[in-house]
């Protein structure tokens, strides 16, 4: 991983936030993916994301595992927490943090084959037990780092650069996190901004497990003809269920539409996601019909984006587990150590 850092200019000009931080002050050091890559896409939008959310960096940790996507929390907010954990292992690092530190908003970064394959069983329990995080998938199909094997998400019939054929069946991503209890599941692309940005903040500021698969094509083994996970094949397959806009808390933002035509979601975390169906038949807030939306797509050849599914009612992990709200290191002695006699109160329960 490269440690360059890019070179910092401020110009009076610059745009700054309401913290008086410019874009620059949220990018991280030189990226050393391969030119055109579409993580580079995805750590633009989350720079520009935390950027709008007026994040303070000292309240955000980023965490990955390893791969090519797992390079990214490198890429951004240089000056936020972060830790690059064991292949697949990134949820286990997110759930202790998370434990410790409430407080933190918490990015996790992984891959197809970091989330799907090694980690599979730390993502389902990741999501089960609804960590407060936003876990982004950057999703192209293969194995950059070791020469373009396919992934567990490779398409059926998709084929390899030299020409094989995947003859497994997949693994979704969202359809998995759905059944699993995820509180908030979207797919987008990287190459649509338009459409990445507003998740990503819906994401960051839902309260639980929020999930967004992005497809993200290889440039260099998984963006020929005969792959699904191509630009071109992503840009001609890529289906909106549900447009989604997020809506910070305190702004004055005027929406218009069509009575009937939409419907506003309140996020725990302050501010709201409107939803504007471009399908009548599909509702995020259904999670059979996220599920069978879903199914139908891909039977389709189609990739369904959007907010898929989203539920606000239920408990994250901290009101679960019943842990403190804040930072372990802001407890007090006292609170820390009550004294001889509670110990032995507790010790008698258990006689």
């Amino acid at each position: 991983m490269s440690y360059i850092k890019k070179p910092k200019i401020i110009r009076d000009s610059d745009p700054r936030n309401k913290l008086g931080m410019t874009f620059d002050d949220y990018e991280g050091v030189m990226s050393t993916l391969c030119a055109g890559c579409g993580h580079d896409s995805i750590t633009g939008a989350i720079i520009q994301t935390v950027f709008d959310l007026n994040i303070e960096p000292h309240k955000m940790i980023k965490l990955s595992g390893i791969g090519c996507s797992s390079k990214t929390p490198a890429y951004f907010a240089s000056q936020s927490h972060g830790f690059n954990s064991v292949h697949g292992r990134m949820p286990s690092v997110a759930t202790g943090a998370n434990a410790a530190n409430s407080e933190l908003l918490c990015i996790g970064v992984s891959g197809d084959g970091d989330t799907l394959s090694i980690g599979m069983g730390q993502f389902s329990h990741a999501v089960r037990r609804n960590l407060n995080m936003l876990y982004i998938i950057e999703n192209n199909g293969v194995y950059g780092l070791t020469k373009g094997q396919f992934s567990a998400s490779a398409d059926v019939g998709s084929t390899a650069k030299k020409g094989a054929a995947n003859l497994q069946t997949p693994i979704d991503p969202c359809s998995i996190a759905i059944n699993l209890g995820a509180t908030f599941v979207a797919r987008s692309f990287s190459g649509d901004k338009e459409q990445l940005i507003p998740l990503l903040k819906a994401g960051l500021m839902h309260r639980g497990f929020a999930m967004i698969d992005v497809i993200s094509p290889c440039v260099t083994f998984n963006d020929h003809e005969g792959s699904t996970k191509s630009y071109l094949s992503t840009r001609e397959t890529k289906r909106e269920a549900v447009y989604t806009d997020y809506i910070a808390p305190f702004s004055e933002i005027e929406v218009q539409y069509e009575e009937g035509s939409s419907l506003e979601v309140d996020l725990h975390e302050g501010g709201k996601v409107l939803l504007r169906k471009t399908d009548d038949s599909f509702s995020p807030l259904d999670r059979s019909q996220s599920i069978n939306g879903i199914k139908e797509a891909s039977d389709k050849g189609e990739v369904l984006t959007g907010l898929l599914y989203i539920d606000e009612s239920q408990p994250d992990f901290t009101e679960v587990e019943n842990t403190i709200n804040g930072a372990l290191n802001s407890v007090s002695y006292d609170d820390l150590c009550p004294g001889s006699k509670a110990l032995n109160e507790l010790l008698d329960n258990y006689k």
